[in-house]
């Protein structure tokens, strides 16, 4: 296995998680988004370093990565846009947003700009449609977007 950047730092911040759980398997998931969070996406390389820490097999690591739909198996833009297209944001115009998005980023929906900044991903529910239509930046839910938004956010 080829030496992960950060390795030591990742190392200790999931010996902190870990700590937090009666069992290592428990610590799975907060594992996961922690390396996703320190390489951009799960690889092969990640998945080994995750099933050695945890005394897991690679398959399990990597059937649990891809049950969900959060862990990314390919690197995705250092800002994230979801978008979400369940029924209550979709009548209030999320497809139009997302139109929008692909069309001022010049990437299809699932795809990276070019430059590594920006990815759109359509989602189907991200649980507050309080909030629809509503788009998850990164960590952040923000709703009700509209067209203005869509311009503020890319210029920012």
């Amino acid at each position: 296995m080829g030496r992960l950047e950060n390795f030591d730092n990742w190392n200790k911040e999931a010996e902190i998680l870990i700590k937090k759980y009666p069992d290592k398997k428990a610590s799975l998931l907060p594992i996961l988004h922690l390396s996703q969070k320190y390489w951009g996406h799960i690889n092969d390389e990640v998945i080994k370093a995750i099933s050695e820490k945890l005394k897991l097999s690679p398959s399990y690591v990597y059937g649990v990565a891809s049950f969900y739909t959060m862990y990314h198996f390919e690197r995705k833009g250092r800002i994230q846009i979801r978008v979400c297209t369940n029924l209550s944001c979709q009548m209030k115009g999320a497809e139009e947003i997302l139109k929008k998005l692909e069309e001022k980023l010049g990437v299809k929906e699932g795809q990276t700009t070019d430059d590594g900044k920006f990815s759109i991903e359509k989602v189907e529910c991200l649980g507050a449609c309080d909030m629809a239509p509503v788009v998850m930046v990164n960590d952040d839910y923000i709703g009700p977007v509209d067209m203005e938004w869509v311009e503020k956010i890319l210029e920012s």
